[in-house]
């Protein structure tokens, strides 16, 4: 109505301007040329004010063409036939002009809102591109659908256990009734669609996608014009295939994540089931002949049973160990608490931890002296040498040497330990600190490395694998030096 009224009197007083303006030109040119230079203001009142306000103007150039240029002057009269026939032909053409001006106008106006209609449902669709996660996607549905269509308050609401529950909202929520009246259950009428009547009537979009329901819109203050209803329409479908893309990716993640779990329980029991057996065999094989047979064991015979014992507890008590430190990695909970402390320390540490564990090897310790401190967690790192140590016992033949070296390679400081068993061979060295990787003698290593290599790469350092010159592997790793003794 606003734009009528305006385009009217823009109409009108361009008329009456332009009539003004025409006065002392009049007896020069003829009534026909007025008549066409009056359609100007026709054209303004049409454009602004549409057909309404082009009659309008057509109503006041009528005027303003018999009473200013058609004789009698200043009067209504028309006077000679003629002059009948050029109002009248005028007060056609003019019409028609209003009309055709009027028609163009709208056709304009209906293609900048198709225009601005496939620009916003544009954006609408990009806010739903890319791999979001299903709760931030709720989220962003809500969110956008709220401010593209300016609605006073949105509700995402998903199907639970028989019950539709919110997912994400945004604006106004739903107060407790309205909620309740959305169940299936409550046998209350709900208008599904986007054709509101009422102002503030609570409306529901459904979201279907490959033919069923993945959740419902409710909004208030629904879009008034047909061409924002039909882009919420399609802003509706867009979300749900987004929707139901995002549900089914996730479950894809989580069946993978299960079908991980079950690998790595597997691998899990592969790694320790071997390495429980033999010390737990060995245990009960030693402690069922010093119950039934110690009368006759002689006392060296029942102090070697007892040492081996000793040792196969010793072992367990490491793969428990290993197992609970795997738990914390897995859990993400490790934590490295660095101090200062002596390279001398730490390997005596480790070697003390396993001295009956490799009492039929010859431990030779070969530090450089003068070797700086190192800033790191004394727990974790003994640990490194421990499962360095028991792996280099397990994989090396009875009274042959293991060698626990350290000292300075190109200004890095770095601990090695070093066998005379079978090696590793070149194509495994890197693969073999991953988790249930088989080793060079084609047994499992178990997680001593896996953890040996985690606790170091968390300080910030390296592990790696090297072939020693005559036959045997060595682990070779790299530790931080203490501030303090860096200058």
């Amino acid at each position: 109505m606003r734009r009528r009224l305006v385009g009217s009197a823009i109409g009108i007083v361009s008329t009456v301007a332009l009539g003004g303006a025409l006065l002392p030109l009049r007896s020069h040119i003829s009534i026909s040329t007025a008549a066409l230079i009056l359609v100007v203001p026709v054209v303004f009142g049409a454009v602004v004010g549409g057909f309404f306000a082009g009659s309008v103007s057509v109503i006041a150039g009528f005027l303003v063409y018999d009473f200013e240029f058609i004789p009698p002057y200043r009067t209504l009269s028309v006077g000679a036939p003629q002059n009948w026939t050029a109002l009248g032909v005028y007060a056609v053409v003019m019409l028609l002009v209003a009309q055709v001006v009027a028609r163009l106008d709208s056709a304009r106006s209906e293609a900048q809102r198709a225009n601005d209609v496939m620009r916003q449902l544009w954006r609408l669709s990009e806010l739903l591109v890319g791999d979001q996660p299903v709760q931030t996607l709720l989220t962003t549905i809500v969110s956008a659908t709220q401010s593209a269509f300016q609605l006073s308050g949105v509700t995402l609401l998903i199907l639970n256990n028989g019950r539709l529950t919110v997912a994400a909202s945004a604006g106004d929520p739903l107060t407790d009734d309205e909620l309740g009246s959305l169940n299936p259950e409550s046998g209350v009428p709900v208008s599904v669609g986007t054709s509101a009547t009422g102002h503030d009537e609570l409306r529901t979009v459904v979201l279907s996608a490959s033919g069923r329901p993945v959740g419902m819109l409710a909004m208030r203050s629904l879009p008034v014009t047909e061409g924002e209803r039909g882009v919420l329409d399609t802003f509706a479908n867009d979300a749900a295939l987004a929707l139901e893309r995002a549900q089914l990716r996730e479950r894809a993640l989580r069946t993978q994540v299960l079908e991980e779990v079950d690998k790595l329980r597997r691998g899990l029991m592969d790694a320790v089931s071997h390495d429980l057996r033999t010390p737990l065999s060995t245990i009960k094989v030693a402690s069922s002949t010093l119950a039934e047979r110690a009368d006759e064991l002689s006392s060296d015979d029942a102090r070697e049973l007892h040492h081996l014992i000793e040792v196969e507890t010793d072992r367990l008590t490491r793969l428990v160990s290993n197992l609970l430190d795997m738990t914390r990695i897995e859990a993400g909970v490790l934590t490295v608490r660095r101090h200062e402390v002596t390279v001398a320390a730490l390997v005596g540490d480790a070697v003390n931890a396993l001295r009956s564990t490799l009492s039929e090897h010859r431990v030779v310790i070969d530090i450089a002296e003068s070797l700086p401190n190192v800033d790191i967690d004394r727990l974790l790192i003994v640990q490194v040498l421990v499962n360095l140590l028991d792996n280099a016992g397990r994989h090396s033949p009875p009274a042959s040497s293991i060698t626990v070296g350290g000292g300075l390679r190109d200004g890095t400081l770095v601990l090695s330990v070093s066998d005379e068993g079978p090696g590793v061979a070149e194509g495994m060295r890197s693969s073999i600190f991953d988790r249930f990787s088989p080793s060079g003698s084609g047994e499992r290593s178990g997680l001593g490395l896996t953890i040996a290599k985690t606790f170091v790469e968390a300080h910030g350092e390296r592990i790696w694998c090297e072939p020693v010159p005559g036959g045997g592997a060595r682990f070779v790793f790299s530790l931080p030096r203490a501030a303090t003794m860096e200058h």
